[in-house]
């Protein structure tokens, strides 16, 4: 198990994911439906949006080797194994998230490409557009929920003192 300065790397890393993945969620929402602000602020929504998804995988693995390492000492908990399960559910609806993200933007580009174009009967990548946005909103909602489910159940083992 990886520690900095004894204190082990999960705790250290979850806390990117329960900032970066609700800022992401509410920055995107905020992208998708004002799509004025979406040509402003893409490069900074995708990138704090790969940021969260990226640490989740990571802070999962972190998170099973101070799993094995506490049940070596204590055996297994449930709490902990609560908590296991839900950060598990979180790595598939963060990686829809991401992917929806990125759909949104480059669906955005193509339907004010086509909207340059004034091309009055071409309308596909507009209403690729907001479909893509919708999905983003849903993912975004799902993902900070789920980010809540498994962060409170990791606290709440610990300040219980299971994870003491």
């Amino acid at each position: 198990m990886l520690t900095i300065d004894g204190i082990p790397l999960h705790p250290l890393l979850v806390h990117a994911v329960v900032v970066l993945l609700p800022l992401a969620a509410l920055s995107s929402i905020a992208i998708a439906l004002v799509p004025a602000w979406r040509r402003r602020y893409a490069w900074p929504v995708l990138g704090v949006t790969l940021a969260g998804v990226a640490a989740v995988p990571v802070a999962k693995q972190a998170g099973e080797d101070l799993q094995a390492a506490l049940e070596s000492r204590v055996g297994p908990n449930p709490a902990i194994q609560t908590h296991a399960d839900l950060g598990d559910m979180l790595l598939p609806i963060a990686l829809g998230f991401g992917v929806a993200v990125i759909a949104l933007l480059v669906a955005g580009r193509l339907a004010d490409r086509e909207r340059q174009a004034e091309a009055p009967t071409t309308k596909t990548w507009r209403v690729v557009s907001v479909v893509v946005s919708v999905l983003v909103v849903l993912l975004a909602i799902g993902t900070t929920v789920q980010t809540v489910r498994a962060g409170h159940s990791g606290s709440e083992a610990v300040w219980s003192g299971v994870g003491s």
